[in-house]
């Protein structure tokens, strides 16, 4: 089987947790046999074409001006991608597998150009990260999630928390989408045997403190502002903790304003963005992991902590209690509670045995039931099942001459009124979106 894979971002490129759950899911697609094409934005000092553990990887380079906005710079990198997957199409590929709004463009017509069958995975919302749609581009966002599900054969969610958020924003019904969860695997956090861990914990914090990590985008719904509020609350039961933040973002300068006007800034250390092996480094240094975030689909970075055997204190909000078990792989309180963070932290801190315990069946639990091989075995499956479904149907599209083949109101390019949709399924007609059939246009 030949799957391309369409991805804005894919190691060293790292924004989120995007990047590594792509990486992931392919390396262990090659492994089991999938001939694997990623493309994807290209950076300075990345190759444009290299294998990475099986998978061929085209970095694209920028062809156009330098764009005004996100907008602009997403749609010059889908005319990129259009222009590599054709040069590639006589390779052949039996099915397309994108990931976010930010590939659909390129998706969507490669799709109807070659009549390929279309797997999507969101891996979050504009409306779960922003509470709402409140501007223009939030809603240019969201109405582009909704076009990539409505052309998804199959739509891949990450936990079942986000199959729930989807159905209720883009009206997804249940037998279209399916709950794969993210994976880890225990070489990815691996340090080398000589590595010096002790000199690189005393960079972080001093011998006697014990150090709390926190890591991921440091952006609003991470979180990181409830957790420097509870932190406060903590050195006020436990002075010896130390708080390693690594991460950066747009939300950085205004977290480190907050650190200083709390008193905290002296045990608050902002690393940065941290590469895979300065991760790894803190993952094995650390003595707790905390993931305070108010919106989080999977939370890949929990899991990651988890396989490294550190116990977690997380939020229990979207699949984070997918992921933690609470009391037996670590705690889980209430989103945006500093207090309730606070008294979760605090026994752990003064507890050995307890980190120990809950961080040993942590990496049981990640090694039991996330790790890549056993996600990429399931994506298989789906797709072989949805190629098996493709072949016992009839490609119809608009330019056939056909029309709506479930009655829906289309606008004039061809492409489904999703206002009409939405006003039909306000009035109770729920029988167009009750099923698979009715929501796929081949």
């Amino acid at each position: 089987m030949h799957v391309l894979m369409l991805s804005w971002e894919y190691p060293p490129r790292v924004v989120g947790g995007l990047a590594r759950a792509v990486a992931g899911l392919s390396r262990a697609l090659a492994a089991g046999g999938v001939e694997v094409r990623v493309l994807t934005l290209g950076e300075a000092g990345s190759p444009f074409r290299e294998e990475d553990g099986g998978v061929e990887v085209i970095r694209l380079r920028n062809g156009f001006p330098p764009a005004p906005d996100l907008v602009t710079a997403v749609a010059h990198f889908n005319f990129d991608a259009l222009q590599e997957a054709i040069a590639l199409s006589g390779r052949g590929f039996d099915l397309i597998h994108a990931h976010d709004w930010l590939v659909a463009y390129a998706a969507r017509t490669l799709k109807h150009g070659f009549r390929v069958p279309l797997v999507a995975t969101l891996h979050a919302t504009e409306h779960g990260r922003n509470r709402g749609i409140h501007t223009p581009l939030q809603r240019y966002i969201h109405d582009m999630e909704w076009t990539l599900t409505y052309e998804a054969w199959r739509v891949i969610l990450c936990s079942s928390a986000m199959r729930e958020e989807t159905a209720r924003l883009f009206n997804l019904p249940a037998d279209k989408t399916l709950v794969l969860p993210n994976g880890v695997e225990p070489d990815e956090l691996a340090v080398p045997a000589d590595e010096d861990l002790a000199a690189f914990r005393r960079m972080h914090a001093a011998p006697d403190q014990t150090l709390i990590l926190a890591m991921g985008r440091l952006v609003p719904e991470k979180g990181f502002d409830v957790l420097l509020d509870a932190f406060r609350l903590v050195l006020d039961r436990f002075p010896r903790a130390k708080l390693v933040i690594a991460g950066e973002g747009p939300h950085r300068a205004a977290l480190e304003e907050r650190a200083g006007r709390l008193g905290v800034a002296p045990h608050v250390y902002f690393k940065g963005f941290a590469a895979d092996p300065v991760r790894n480094r803190l993952l094995h240094v650390a003595d707790v992991a905390v993931f305070p975030s108010t919106y989080e689909p999977f939370g890949i970075v929990a899991l990651e902590a988890m396989g490294a055997g550190l116990p977690v204190v997380a939020s229990r909000c979207g699949g984070l209690p997918e992921v933690v078990e609470h009391g037996e792989t670590g705690l889980l309180v209430p989103a945006g509670d500093p207090a309730a963070l606070a008294d979760a932290l605090v026994p752990l801190l003064l507890s050995p045995g307890l980190r120990e315990h809950l961080g040993r069946r942590g990496r049981e639990r990640v090694a039991a039931r996330f790790g890549w091989r056993r996600v990429a075995e399931r994506t298989l499956e789906e797709y072989q099942r949805v190629l098996d479904e493709r072949r016992r149907v009839a490609w119809i599209s608009q330019t056939d001459g056909q029309g709506s083949r479930d009655g829906r109101s289309v606008g004039v390019n061809g492409t489904p009124d999703r206002y009409a949709l939405g006003r039909q399924a306000e009035a109770g007609d729920r029988e167009m979106v009750g099923s698979a059939a009715s929501r796929r246009e081949a």
